[in-house]
């Protein structure tokens, strides 16, 4: 089962009472809207590395993001995968990370894995890609920063003002690109049952500092049913 979210009660008085409510946004336009699906690729959800830099949970995930996708392709959205990709580019390189972040060998498992190309690098096969979707590489942590701008051109060419995140971790890559995104002015909703963590700990505290500060947190079929009002 996916990570249960569970907003703290002092966090929930605190947000109702600066903004009169829980959640920000009553329904959503699906022709403005885009899902994006952070970092669902082999290298992180493989049994095998499970321990080493995989996310069993997320593995648990791929049904309910199969779901919204479609649901949201149905009412006239759009579906848009993101893929970490660091090689073979050199320019993919990101030095932060390789150089100080991570340990030698973990830095060059990391890499090799998610080199375009390479088994790690694929879309994990249990989700449902259509032809008509599409695909950003990026090569930081968020989407925005990490795809250098195309991810934000795309978006705003097609009209898209409102971004829906789901993915994997979290509280690192889906965190960095639902704050970028909000900080972009896009709407921007968390789903919370769409997203995987390593821990409950981690993925809740992620969410509830989301929707304290940068936009909405929902769970697939409550994002279904404001789809469903923004059609009428």
């Amino acid at each position: 089962m996916p990570h249960p979210f569970e907003l703290p009660q002092d966090v929930a008085d605190r947000i109702i009472g600066r903004r009169g409510r829980l959640n920000v946004y009553d329904r959503l336009e699906p022709a403005k809207t885009a899902l994006l699906v952070v970092d669902l690729q082999v290298a992180f959800l493989d049994p095998g590395a499970d321990g080493t830099g995989g996310v069993a949970m997320a593995r648990e995930i791929v049904p309910d993001v199969n779901r919204l996708a479609s649901a949201l392709r149905a009412a006239g959205g759009r579906v848009v995968w993101i893929v970490s990709t660091y090689g073979p580019d050199p320019d993919d390189r990101w030095t932060n990370l390789f150089d100080h972040m991570l340990g030698p060998e973990r830095a060059k498992s990391f890499r090799d894995g998610l080199t375009m190309g390479a088994a790690g690098h694929r879309i994990w096969p249990e989700l449902e890609r259509l032809p008509e979707d599409w695909e950003v590489s990026k090569n930081r942590f968020g989407a925005f920063l990490g795809s250098r701008g195309r991810l934000e051109r795309q978006l705003r060419d097609a009209g898209i003002d409102t971004v829906l995140v789901a993915g994997t971790i979290t509280n690192v890559c889906c965190d960095c690109t639902a704050r970028e995104a909000a900080a972009l002015d896009f709407k921007t909703v968390f789903v919370a049952d769409a997203n995987a963590g390593r821990s409950d700990r981690e993925h809740n505290a992620a969410l509830a500092n989301f929707l304290d500060t940068m936009g909405d947190v929902r769970n697939v079929d409550e994002v279904i049913e404001m789809l469903h009002r923004g059609s009428d």
